[in-house]
């Protein structure tokens, strides 16, 4: 996984997505789609101009757009703001003020428009009608000539609707616009439309099956155009339980007496071994981007702090063009003393995780429903003690199975989820540790069984027949590492520092690491994880 071992997949494990490159073709698209756009932006110049140099409206003030030295933090009015998602049947009667995006506008003649405003994936419908002294025609001229993703503000006082807004989130109230301001404008044409990209496949396929056809946004188009991609109700969704996870991270090793630390990201040497590093000149020594904080946070527990963690950047060059593998993520890494069997530091994870996804399923239900609308997904089969199995005892129920994988060897891809398909069906679980892994396929500073040499006192931690955590005891006697080392290819001097921390007296230690985009994809059953990473960067991607 992530923070414990070098990723090993096949180069040429299937990507779902391809390239980022633009060909000719797309590119004399862009072309077209950007006159199109100038085009479109003169004549909504025009449209707006027009309803400004119409007949004197009376009611100006209620509504147009906000000049620019207004939003040159001019004043402060003390105004009291309504966020989109908190406007409720109980505020019945009562005004608001939200600022929002426009999602849709449609006018019914000249005196009506239904606007449709967004705030952070949740979405409210306002009414503009003409009202002698309140709403003029202009100002309804004036909504429409508003183009979709732009930024308004919206004051209007709240009502019930005879029967529910389906295309809102807020279905049980209305806003009865009285002012309507325009504070930042999007282009006419966007290069893809919201409406689009939250769109999900089953209601693309739905469409298919009556002989519609429905716009489609490929994982590509989506990364290349974040900014809007962000703004679907899932990825807001995926974003805001990711940050969760962060902080039930942070806060439940808090409780247990952890200490957050900050370790290095340019180091002289590979802390994990292999070649998969980004490599650069500094300051004319030669020296890589951390693969993890793996020799740094052992260094803490030397330096008596005890236990520690870390939330940080983890970089690997490895050129896996896969569902799963990205070449800069984000890890949350713990190390800990151990006091007398690495069965400790699996108690940490067994807390934390079941901590955490009791807490993402209490407190992200709206979340979890947004993301659920566009990728479909049944939630997390867990258990109240998480299952753990010896590496052995998984290669055994492989074979039953008919699965022969080698005993000292590692699990590939295919092996990992029919064990995890195994355990389900078995245990009634998606969420389950395998230890004591073959010493071979671990890295160098793992401990090897105290009984046998050929399998180590390491474990891997599986959701849906994925791995997600790998963990282990560390070996803290220096001349074992430097051995272990050397047998892994490691040049020991580029590590001298590392092991020297071991010479002044050190604690039996352990750890693990996992990758933040997986949790996220992973709890949400998501088949990609460039869908949890807020601006990938895979072998292909270094934009945007």
């Amino acid at each position: 996984m992530e923070s414990e071992k070098p990723q090993n997949p096949s180069p040429m494990e299937p990507q779902e997505e391809g390239s980022n490159k633009i060909s000719k073709k797309e590119a004399a698209k862009l072309e077209r789609q950007r006159r199109r756009q100038e085009a479109a932006a003169a004549a909504a110049a025009t449209a707006v101009s027009t309803v400004s140099i119409e007949e004197s409206d009376p009611l100006s003030g209620n509504y147009g757009d906000v000049e620019l030295n207004d939003l040159q933090s001019k004043a402060v009015t003390g105004r009291k703001w309504t966020e989109v998602g908190s406007v409720t049947p109980e505020m019945k009667d009562q005004v608001v003020l939200i600022r929002g995006r426009v999602q849709t506008i449609r006018p019914v003649g000249k005196k009506i428009a239904f606007v449709v405003v967004r705030e952070r994936g949740f979405t409210v419908q306002c009414v503009l009608t003409v009202k002698p002294e309140l709403v003029s025609s202009q100002m309804v001229k004036y909504a429409t000539s508003l183009s979709k993703e732009s930024i308004v503000d919206v004051e209007g006082v709240v009502t019930i609707p005879e029967k529910p807004i389906t295309g809102a989130t807020q279905q049980q109230v209305e806003v009865q616009i009285s002012k309507l301001y325009g504070v930042n404008r999007a282009v006419p044409t966007l290069p893809i439309n919201i409406e689009d990209a939250a769109r999900s496949e089953v209601e693309i396929e739905q469409a298919l099956e009556k002989g519609e056809q429905l716009v489609r946004v490929n994982q590509d188009t989506r990364l290349n155009f974040r900014i809007l991609d962000m703004r679907t109700p899932a990825n807001q969704g995926i974003f805001r339980i990711q940050c969760q996870v962060e902080n039930i991270f942070r806060q439940f090793l808090l409780s247990e007496g952890f200490v957050g630390i900050h370790t290095p990201k340019l180091i002289g040497g590979s802390s994990e071994g292999g070649s998969a590093v980004f490599r650069l000149d500094y300051k004319g020594q030669p020296a890589c981007l951390a693969q993890s904080p793996q020799l740094h946070k052992q260094m803490a527990i030397c330096g008596d702090f005890g236990r520690v963690f870390e939330v940080g950047p983890v970089f690997r060059a490895e050129d896996s063009f896969t569902h799963r593998h990205l070449c800069e993520f984000t890890g949350l890494d713990v190390e800990m003393e151990i006091k007398e069997h690495y069965s400790e530091v699996m108690d940490v994870v067994d807390r934390l995780f079941v901590a955490m996804f009791d807490s993402l399923n209490e407190k992200c239900k709206k979340e979890l429903e947004a993301i659920g609308r566009q990728y479909p997904f049944e939630p997390l089969k867990y258990l109240r003690k998480t299952l753990r199995l010896t590496f052995a005892e998984g290669i055994q129920m492989l074979k039953e199975a008919g699965v022969e994988v080698d005993p000292l060897g590692d699990l590939n891809t295919e092996s990992e989820r029919k064990l995890g398909q195994l355990v389900t069906d078995k245990y009634g679980t998606e969420f389950y540790i395998l230890h004591k892994y073959p010493q071979a396929v671990r890295p160098f500073y793992t401990m090897p069984c105290h009984d046998n040499p050929s399998y180590s006192n390491s474990f891997d931690v599986f959701i849906r027949g994925e791995e997600i955590i790998s963990g282990a005891q560390r070996v803290h006697v220096p001349e074992f590492l430097e051995k272990r080392a050397g047998e892994c290819g490691i040049d020991v001097k580029t590590i001298s520092t590392y092991i020297d921390s071991f010479r002044y007296g050190a604690p039996p230690h352990g750890g693990f690491g996992v990758g933040l985009e997986r949790v996220v994809m992973l709890f949400c059953a998501l088949n990609n994880i460039r869908k949890t990473s807020l601006f990938p960067r895979d072998p292909q991607r270094l934009a945007p």
